[in-house]
């Protein structure tokens, strides 16, 4: 399972069944779990814990230390669930001791082509990055979330689940759950209206979402007017969620 011409360090702990590609390297305080395969040409550097079923393509980098300059060695760590698929050329970094110490990222992830993950980051489940998406450090991506691409997120963003950012976007805002941006720099655009069909959001769901999204971005309100009209109309979880993601922004929301 683990080609001749790997280099694996002894102190790695790898499932019985990870398959291992010529020419790749897996340093120690590396973990990988079962169902994995790692191809040709692959550096995974630890402290790195890797979930089942990961599948990582030619060149990738997968928990290198960080490009943040205050970083002197630490042995911050990333982390990362289930089945998710890193692709040629993508680069995961560490986190840094002056956030969280690590990188963390959900499951069923698919990280295209020349994929950055700066550090810090926070990813959560069955997201999309498209090629060459750049994440700086400390953004956090909520879950089925698509950043098409040539997209790049400034630091400390944040996008909310089921947000969609068009390709080539550049975002410098925090991207409320379910709406779609797109531009340089990033503006709203409306709801991801045919991801939330896929997902099987309730025409209730989405009719109140619309217009939940037009009181924040259509009517003139305040985002405190835009928030009490919509909670005070709808009595649902989705609208809650919205709602919610907009409050939790540290950086303002993309307009």
């Amino acid at each position: 399972m683990i080609h001749p011409t790997a280099l694996v360090d002894p102190a790695a702990r790898l499932a019985d069944d990870v398959e291992v590609g010529p020419f790749s390297v897996i340093g120690p305080d590396v973990t990988i779990g079962a169902g994995s395969v790692i191809g040709p040409h692959v550096v995974v550097k630890g402290p790195t814990t890797l979930g089942e079923r990961t599948r990582i393509f030619q060149f990738a980098s997968v928990g290198e230390d960080c490009q943040d300059k205050k970083y002197a060695g630490e042995p911050t760590r990333l982390v990362t669930g289930d089945d998710n698929v890193i692709r040629e050329g993508a680069t995961l970094h560490r986190g840094t001791v002056q956030d969280r110490s690590e990188t963390t990222i959900g499951s069923r992830n698919l990280f295209m082509a020349y994929v950055h993950v700066g550090h810090d980051c926070v990813i959560g489940n069955d997201c999309i990055l498209a090629n060459q998406v750049t994440l700086a450090g400390h953004v956090t991506v909520g879950d089925y979330v698509i950043l098409g691409g040539l997209s790049a997120v400034h630091q400390f963003c944040h996008f909310g689940d089921y947000a969609m950012a068009g390709g080539g976007s550049i975002i410098t805002k925090d991207t409320p759950a379910y709406i779609m941006i797109n531009g340089n720099p990033a503006e709203a655009r409306g709801l991801n209206l045919v991801g939330l069909k896929r997902r099987g959001f309730s025409r209730e769901a989405i009719n109140a979402l619309t217009a939940a999204y037009k009181m924040v971005y259509r009517q003139g309100l305040t985002t405190e007017q835009a928030l009490a009209e919509m909670r005070s109309r709808f009595d649902l979880p989705e609208v809650e969620h919205f709602a919610a993601s907009i409050e939790r922004s540290t950086r303002g929301i993309t307009r």
